[in-house]
């Protein structure tokens, strides 16, 4: 049985050798995956609201025109956002999960953000990591705690992908789900234990939650090695299902 103590001192650790290296790669992983906003602002003259002329704003034909270009602006950038958070998000993602496996046991070189584009392994991480967030998004559809619950049994898939960047993208979901059994209430409560970290990086203007980042995920690549030695010592799955020959 793991303990969050346990697996934060590890991490701690880790980080004493590696700290700003971590650092880069998880501000590059919480570039990639984070959310951005678009702000949409009307200039309208001020003068014609003075005079009491609404005509030019309120005119239908220009109203349908605006509406439309809105539309499509804000459609090409749902589109833009998908498309860069499959195609190059997806990848990062895994190989900043490879990088922090990697310092658990020794040293790793920030080269390991570009392991997913290597030859053989781009197109099946990107349709396993896009199966996976389809299948938490039907689940979240569903209700809100489902797809919670959901999101935790395939929180493995990336940690998986970058021990074995060629495994079917349903046998890494099946691999996730059973690491995860009978542990994504602790998982959680993990989750939860960042909570202060993170307000008080917030404090500072936000730019300090920059530095909790590495501590989060050096702790969570410690989860997945503890869950990964406990699932084989069970036998859930093989070494050679889930190791590359790498």
């Amino acid at each position: 049985m793991w303990t969050r103590l346990e697996l934060k001192t590890k991490a701690k650790a880790v980080l004493k050798r590696a700290y700003w290296k971590a650092l880069v790669v998880s501000f590059i992983l919480s570039m990639v995956s984070g959310k951005g906003s678009n702000v949409f602002r009307w200039n309208i003259n001020e003068a014609d609201f003075a005079k009491g002329d609404w005509r030019g704003v309120l005119d239908p034909k220009l109203l349908t025109t605006l509406i439309s270009i809105g539309i499509a602006v804000i459609l090409i950038v749902i589109v833009t956002s998908i498309a860069f958070s499959v195609f190059l998000g997806y990848p990062l993602t895994v190989g900043a999960r490879r990088f922090f496996i990697s310092l658990t046991a020794q040293d790793a070189g920030i080269g390991s953000l570009g392991y997913a584009f290597k030859s053989g392994r781009y197109l099946n991480i990107v349709k396993t990591m896009f199966y996976r967030a389809v299948l938490v998004f039907l689940w979240t559809l569903l209700l809100i705690v489902p797809g919670i619950i959901k999101s935790y049994a395939y929180s493995m898939v990336p940690y998986i992908l970058a021990d074995n960047p060629q495994i079917d993208y349903k046998k890494a979901i099946d691999l996730s789900n059973k690491m995860t059994m009978g542990e994504k209430l602790n998982m959680w409560v993990l989750d939860l234990s960042f909570i202060g970290w993170y307000l008080l990086g917030a404090l500072a203007c936000g730019i300090g939650v920059i530095f909790v980042t590495p501590y989060d995920n050096a702790t969570k690549a410690e989860l997945y090695v503890t869950l990964r030695r406990k699932a084989l010592q069970n036998g859930l799955f093989s070494y050679e299902e889930l190791m590359s020959n790498d």
